[in-house]
């Protein structure tokens, strides 16, 4: 009887052995898998992380000036992509063509709007029409824009020669002024277009 239970429990013992050996190498399998799957993931929301682009916004009033009633708003958005949009809505103009520009210095104190200083020109260049293939513009010369019959006009303007706070002064808005022109700006008189009084004026402050 003993001996044939000896080679009995010798093969219950190797067959025991044996299962623990793949449950040891399964448990292994899986968790070298769960590993590479976790590294996949954390490289994925890294790349994610890295390449989002934060947007920013801001909007600023604009108050009458020069003994006009021109008020209005204007909205800058960065969409994080090196491109900035303007959008001005302005009203109590005269009916037809008026100029806007940004000036140096986001300073509306004044009662003629002339603490603005002059247009904003950090590179040096004529006051010109923008986009000219020669750059002889100013940075802030964005141009004309045309009021309808009941003196409301809205200015849509995007360029990527703008920046809102970035470290580029240049390209940096934010200190600036917006000027809104009782005339239109005829785009080569020297240093400002000829475009007359400053009827309203707002300041680019972050």
């Amino acid at each position: 009887m003993k001996k044939v239970l000896l080679p009995l429990s010798m093969a219950l013992l190797i067959f025991a052995t044996n299962c623990k050996e793949e449950k040891k190498e399964d448990n292994m399998t899986n968790q070298d898998t769960e590993m590479m799957s976790g590294d996949s993931n954390s490289e994925m929301n890294s790349d994610e992380d890295e390449g989002m682009s934060v947007a920013k916004s801001m909007t600023i009033n604009l108050n009458s000036k020069s003994g006009s009633n021109v008020t209005g708003t204007v909205t800058f958005t960065e969409d994080g992509n090196d491109d900035v949009q303007m959008v001005a809505k302005i009203s109590g103009l005269k009916p037809g063509v008026h100029a806007i520009h940004v000036h140096e210095t986001a300073d509306c104190s004044s009662d003629d709007a002339k603490s603005s200083g002059g247009h904003w020109n950090p590179t040096g260049q004529p006051h010109g029409k923008w986009g000219t293939e020669d750059g002889a513009y100013h940075r802030g010369d964005i141009g004309n824009f045309v009021a309808d019959e009941n003196g409301e006009g809205t200015v849509n303007f995007h360029t990527e020669l703008w920046c809102i706070g970035c470290e580029d002064e240049t390209k940096n808005i934010v200190g600036k002024a917006i000027i809104v022109h009782e005339g239109e700006d005829d785009l080569t008189s020297q240093p400002s277009g000829a475009a007359g009084k400053r009827v309203s004026c707002a300041g680019i402050i972050q």
